[in-house]
């Protein structure tokens, strides 16, 4: 199932000036080639310290990234033959500490 990260472009240019950052994000990234997910609790089959948040309208997963150094929030669609991750969020733990993970938007483009 191929997963489509919505809005990497922005996350690249959010971490590229961190190589720690960098470097757990693109291996992140690498790891969402291979998945095969039919639906949202198989995320926890590839990142089993994941979370998946409820929220109104849309649930969200909180995704730890670097082990507890950084956070992923994105919204998701799981279509038939694909799933839709749509990053709202990327920082540090400390970050991720001072958002509501049902309203935040980071990326507006």
């Amino acid at each position: 199932m191929n997963v489509h990260l919505i809005r990497w472009e922005n996350i690249r240019q959010r971490v590229k000036d961190d190589q720690i950052m960098n470097k757990a994000f693109l291996s992140f990234y690498s790891k969402l080639k291979v998945v095969n997910w039919r639906k949202p609790e198989d995320v926890f089959k590839t990142f089993n310290h994941a979370d998946i948040v409820k929220c109104v309208p849309l649930n969200r997963i909180v995704f730890n990234i670097g082990g507890i150094k950084f956070r992923m929030v994105a919204g998701f669609y799981f279509g038939r033959n694909y799933v839709d991750l749509y990053v709202k969020f990327v920082g540090t733990h400390s970050e991720y500490e001072k958002i509501d993970v049902c309203k935040v938007k980071m990326f507006k483009k």
